[in-house]
C-alpha cells in the first residue's frame, strides 16, 4: 500500500541548501509540495534554495530556528549533519553535539507540530567494518569505528523510537557514497570530487592507505529517488540501506579520473586514516522489496562525472 504523494502539502528538509538537500527540495517542488528549508549555511549556499522554497536560516540546535521552520508542515527530511568521518575522530564533540543533539530537538519539536512522515539520513559508518566488499544487509553489525557512526546510530534509535512514541511514521535511510553535482569539495567529503578538483588544479591526488578499500557510490539524483520513494510508502518504520550494490576501490577510481584529465600522474600514498572503514557496499535488496526502489546508475560514469563538475566549475571549463 502506497501514499499518494499529494497526500502531503508541506515539507521540511534540514540541511535543504547542502549537496544532497537542495537536489531533494528541487524534487519535492516538483512534485508539487510546498517546501521549507532550515540551513545555517555552514556548508549549504543560499543560491542552493530554489526561490519557490520558504527558507529559515538557522541551526538545528536551536528550538526557535526548528519550531519556525515547521511551522505547517506534515513531513520532514533531516538531512543536516556534519558529513566528515575524519574530521569527527579529532572534533567528537562537536560532531555528537550537531548529529546527535541536533537530531533529538528537531525529533522534540517534530513531535508536537503534527508532523506525519519523518525521514532520517544515516550512513553506512553505522556498520561495524567489513574485512571483505561483501553487501552489508541492514542486519550487519553495528559497531562503528569513528565518532560520526556511533552518533548516527545513537541519532537513528531516538529516531524510531521518538516517531513510533508520537504516532509518525519514521523511517532511517543509510547512505552510502554520495556524489553527482553540486558537492561540495572539502578536505574530508567525496573522494570522486576531491580528486577531480586535485588534477585539475595539477595537482597529485593522494590515496590513503593501500587503495584496495572499497565504497559503493550512489549517485544523488538516486538518493534523491529513495527518499521520494519513502514519501510514498505508508509501512510505519524502518532501516534501509541506499547504495548500489557494487564495489570500486579507491584506486580504480583514481585511474579512471587521471586517465579523463591527467594521463601519466601517478597518486600519492598515505598511510590510512584513523575511523575509515576498509569496506562499505550496500545490500539493497530491503529497499527493493519494500518500497519498489533500485539505483539508476549502478555503476559510475566518470565521462559524465567529469563532464558535470566542470559545468559547475567556471575555472574548470578549459
Amino acid at each position: 500500500m502506497t501514499h499518494a504523494v499529494d497526500d502531503f502539502r508541506r515539507a521540511l528538509v534540514t540541511g535543504g541548501a547542502g549537496f544532497i538537500g537542495h537536489h531533494l527540495v528541487r524534487a519535492l517542488l516538483d512534485a508539487g509540495l510546498e517546501v521549507a528549508v532550515l540551513d545555517d549555511l555552514s556548508m549549504g549556499k543560499r543560491e542552493n534554495v530554489p526561490s519557490a522554497a520558504r527558507f529559515v536560516q538557522g541551526d538545528v540546535r536551536d528550538p526557535q530556528a526548528v519550531d519556525a521552520a515547521l511551522s505547517g508542515v506534515d513531513c520532514v527530511f533531516h538531512e543536516a549533519a556534519i558529513v566528515s568521518i575524519r574530521a569527527s575522530v579529532q572534533e567528537f564533540a562537536r560532531d555528537a553535539d550537531v548529529n546527535l543533539m541536533g537530531t533529538l530537538n528537531v525529533l522534540q519539536r517534530m513531535a508536537k507540530a503534527g508532523v506525519r512522515k519523518a525521514v532520517f539520513a544515516s550512513s553506512m559508518a553505522v556498520y561495524a567494518d567489513s574485512p571483505t566488499p561483501t553487501p552489508l544487509l541492514e542486519t550487519a553489525s553495528t559497531k562503528p569505528v569513528s565518532p560520526y557512526g556511533i552518533a548516527k546510530l545513537a541519532a537513528e534509535s531516538y529516531w524510531l523510537t521518538i516517531c513510533r512514541a508520537a504516532g509518525i511514521e519514521g523511517t532511517v535511510l543509510r547512505y552510502f557514497n554520495t556524489y553527482g553535482p553540486g558537492q561540495t569539495p572539502t578536505p574530508y567529503v567525496g573522494v570522486i570530487t576531491i580528486f577531480i578538483n586535485k588534477l585539475l588544479a595539477g595537482e597529485v591526488p593522494t590515496i590513503f592507505g593501500d587503495g584496495e578499500q572499497r565504497r559503493d557510490f550512489i549517485h544523488v539524483n538516486d538518493i534523491v529517488a529513495a527518499n521520494i520513494a519513502v514519501l510514498r510508502d505508508v509501512t510505519p518504520g524502518g532501516i534501509f540501506n541506499v547504495g548500489t550494490g557494487n564495489a570500486t576501490s579507491v584506486n580504480a577510481i583514481a585511474r579512471s579520473l587521471i586517465e579523463i584529465l591527467a594521463p601519466g600522474i601517478q597518486p600519492r600514498y598515505a598511510p590510512e586514516q584513523e575511523g575509515e572503514m576498509r569496506n562499505a557496499i550496500a545490500g539493497i535488496d530491503a529497499m527493493r522489496r519494500a518500497l519498489g526502489w533500485k539505483p539508476s546508475r549502478p555503476t559510475v560514469n566518470f565521462d559524465d562525472v567529469v563532464a558535470y563538475w566542470k559545468a559547475q566549475t567556471p575555472t574548470a571549463r578549459s
